[in-house]
């Protein structure tokens, strides 16, 4: 179920990754008729696959057989999407109609609508086997239902998110959309609803999934009773129907008090005895008190980190790649700015999956351990958690060794606390494993974040964006040699890394093929009157060069570069009268032109000396 999750963030990151080309690949019939052939196409593998399983629902571990079909179909399902918006360019089309334009999370939630019909053809023809194989006595509606009432909730804050951001975007106030366009604004605005939403959101999830409270009773009063021994507080207790309230689970949510939840399902007090329903409370209790759920609020947190950070890298990565090149070669056939935004999602989405899949995953199996060994917090003994476990494994027909990316096997679960049992010592051991590997955790964050300051504001970001900005360049020239435009951002750029030779020469050929560009003319003529090596500068030809600049173009900049030159060729007074024209042109860093001017003023006055 887990997985869900998983599935439905990299659909997410598909989409907002995605960067609308100008111009479609299909035609609108076109379109309609590859998104309706994929659909059918889709629906015919999932069935082909999950009806020769049902014909060999005797084969050695079928469960693990259903397990992998769906993985498989799932991962398909996430292909699909991904052509549909950048092979299909739907968004495009959709973007032409007014409402999603201006609404963009409407449209958004077309999408992963359309995503969850996919997975929905997969839960459909998937849904005799699940019969046959767990005995649930779900029906098919249910079973489908039970999917997507247990994986969406984690995309509702996302949700509210782009709403509340589409809000800001449409209110009258020029600040706060500003402060939201940037990359700072975005980051604080999602930190503070990310730990908003994990405050409150237990309580919309509750709801979403039609948790009601636990009627009075022995039940109710044991679990009452535990916690209370704990020191866990809580908003209520709920009966959790995931999947029927037939699977023998249970849970807790809320970092605080007023939205904090325990779960339980209706298996889980049918058939285990009261001891070991306590020690199913007693893990989850677990996860309160070893404050599991905020470290998975930082680490989501870090999540937005190591993206922040890496940003400029993945772009760098993409446009330095040269085996990349190729890819965006296919503009022949797809639209470049699809093929270069596909390239960035998929690198965005394998950092993703790395992240969450092992880092994330990591954590998440030794907490439960750790919430597991934390019944000898209040008893004495693990073995009504032991005989819990085996009933789990039994009533669900999983294997216990099967194996799991965010828990260990029931297995290994198994035989750690049979460990404890004989030996106290193992208790200690995964809880100095969690604080070391917590420790490194956090340093590896602030590393990340110190690289990711000096990539986004320091001097070593602004080296290498100069160095990867050069390499575009180039690769552009050699596919258009007689782009004047080029040559003068290669000028540019050359300038900045101090580079002047290069500059002068880059210069030099953009005049060559426009010689009336009046910012190419005025870039150069500011370089050859104040150039640092000395040797390269030309006094004379600056001011020819930036009074032909001033002639194409009416500027302040322009004019203080004319200014700039005659003060280099000792003719102060006219540097004066121009710098004068500057400043009053001037809108913007008027205390720029104002020292010039003082400069030139201050020359005058000593030459008439």
């Amino acid at each position: 179920m887990f997985q869900n999750f998983i599935y439905f963030i990299v659909v997410l990151l598909i989409y907002s990754t995605y960067q609308p080309a100008e111009n479609t690949n299909f035609s609108p019939s076109e379109t309609i008729f590859f998104f309706l052939l994929l659909i059918l196409v889709f629906s015919y593998l999932t069935n082909i696959q999950f009806r020769r399983l049902e014909k060999n629902l005797t084969a050695i571990r079928p469960d693990q057989r259903f397990d992998g079909i769906v993985t498989r179909q799932s991962i398909l399902a996430i292909t699909i999407f991904a052509l549909d918006i950048y092979a299909l360019n739907l968004p495009w089309f959709l973007n032409r109609i007014p409402l999603f334009g201006q609404i963009p999370t409407l449209q958004a939630a077309l999408f992963i609508g359309l995503f969850i019909g996919y997975l929905s053809i997969i839960w459909a023809f998937a849904h005799p086997s699940y019969h046959n194989i767990y005995r649930t006595g779900l029906s098919r509606k249910s079973y489908i239902y039970a999917n997507i009432t247990f994986a969406v909730p984690v995309l509702l804050p996302w949700f509210v998110l782009s709403g509340v951001a589409d809000i800001i975007n449409a209110l009258p106030f020029r600040f706060t959309k500003e402060l939201l366009a940037t990359t700072e604004g975005q980051v604080g605005y999602f930190l503070i609803f990310l730990f908003g939403v994990a405050m409150v959101g237990p309580a919309l999830i509750q709801k979403f999934w039609g948790c009601q409270p636990l009627p009075a009773g022995q039940h109710r009063s044991q679990i009452e009773r535990l916690c209370r021994r704990a020191g866990v507080r809580y908003n209520n207790i709920l009966r959790w129907p995931i999947f029927g309230g037939k699977m023998i689970t249970a849970g807790v949510m809320g970092l605080i008090q007023k939205f904090r939840y325990v779960l339980v399902t209706d298996a889980l007090l049918k058939m285990l005895e009261p001891e070991e329903i306590d020690a199913v409370i007693a893990h989850e209790i677990g996860h309160v008190q070893k404050k599991h759920l905020l470290f998975y609020l930082f680490f989501f947190s870090g999540y937005l980190l190591l993206s922040y950070a890496t940003f400029d890298l993945i772009i760098f990565f993409i446009i330095y790649f040269r085996p990349l090149h190729r890819l965006t070669d296919m503009s022949s056939i797809f639209n470049q700015t699809a093929v270069i935004s596909l390239l960035f999602s998929g690198v965005i989405i394998m950092l993703f999956l790395i992240y969450f899949r092992f880092i994330f995953g990591y954590f998440m199996r030794n907490f439960e351990r750790q919430a597991d060994i934390h019944v000898y917090t209040l008893f004495k003994s693990a073995v009504p958690l032991i005989s819990t476990l085996k009933k789990i494994a039994f009533a669900s027909g999983h294997s216990a060794d099967k194996p799991n990316w965010h828990h260990f096997s029931i297995s290994q679960r198994i035989d750690y606390l049979e460990k404890c049992e004989s030996d106290r010592r193992w208790i200690h051991r995964h809880h100095r494993k969690i604080r070391h590997s917590i420790a490194v955790f956090m340093l590896g964050l602030v590393a990340i974040g110190i690289i990711g300051y000096h990539i986004n504001f320091g001097e070593t970001g602004q080296k290498l964006n100069r160095h990867f900005f050069n390499q575009i360049i180039q690769s552009e020239l050699e596919k258009d040699p007689n782009n004047p435009f080029l040559y003068k951002i290669l000028g540019d750029v050359k300038y900045a890394d101090e580079e002047f030779e290069e500059t002068i020469w880059a210069y030099e050929r953009s005049l060559a093929l426009d010689p009336n560009s009046a910012e190419v003319l005025n870039n150069l003529a500011w370089l050859l009157a104040t150039c640092e090596n000395e040797q390269l500068r030309n006094p004379p030809r600056a001011l020819m060069l930036a009074q032909q600049a001033s002639l194409l173009q009416k500027a302040p900049h322009i004019l203080d570069t004319l200014a700039e030159c005659y003060f280099a060729n000792g003719l102060y007074r006219e540097a004066v009268k121009t710098q004068v024209r500057a400043l009053e042109m001037a809108t913007s860093n008027r205390a720029y032109y104002e020292e010039q001017l003082t400069k030139f003023k201050k020359a005058l006055r000593t030459q008439g000396v």
